[in-house]
């Protein structure tokens, strides 16, 4: 049951983000298509960074378990998506864009 809900869920946000893409494609003014993209892309990161830690730390196989690994695991799932969040919304802030590419 859980599965097929969290499987419907997933086949809905990608259907969401697919005619959210369709509709900005269709906008007549490049300007504006820049505006929801840079709106929309941030939180599809996020989302894509919480969807892959999730799925690494429920579908990680048995076999390869151990408390140290499951602690790490679960760091990832739980602290770096919110970790990410700040830095991963405030990208579309030119001066801090500026100082991450002079950074790296």
């Amino acid at each position: 049951f859980s599965f097929s809900l969290t499987f419907g869920c997933f086949v809905f946000i990608v259907v969401s983000y697919v005619e959210i893409f369709r509709a900005v494609l269709r906008m007549p003014s490049s300007q504006g298509r820049h505006k929801a993209f840079s709106t929309c892309l941030p939180h599809l990161a996020v989302v894509s960074l919480f969807v892959s830690t999730a799925t690494v730390a429920y579908l990680k196989p048995p076999s390869i378990s151990s408390p140290s690994l499951d602690l790490v695991v679960s760091v990832l799932y739980s602290v770096v998506p919110p970790a990410m969040n700040p830095l991963i919304y405030s990208i579309r802030n030119q001066e801090l864009k500026n100082a991450l590419i002079k950074i790296v």
